[in-house]
């Protein structure tokens, strides 16, 4: 699976590393991605990794819990 987030499409952004001496190697800064269970527009379940900003800002639904052992309440 990509390091991409469903919602925003926000992904790894590359730079520098600079030592003191001025060397520079590659480096690459990672969205701080979560695994979520979403209710998608069709209303349907579905597992996406969606970064912290949008989960804070209310960007996606989460889909209800399940009883794990299938028993009704």
């Amino acid at each position: 699976m990509a390091r991409v987030c469903y919602v925003c499409g926000k992904k790894p952004s590359t730079g520098n590393r600079v030592s003191h001496a001025n060397n520079k190697t590659k480096r690459r800064w990672l969205p701080n991605l979560q695994s979520a269970r979403i209710l998608d527009q069709e209303g349907r379940r579905r597992r996406v990794r969606v970064c912290t900003s949008c989960i804070s800002a209310g960007k996606i639904r989460k889909a209800p819990a399940t009883n794990p052992l299938g028993e009704r309440e």
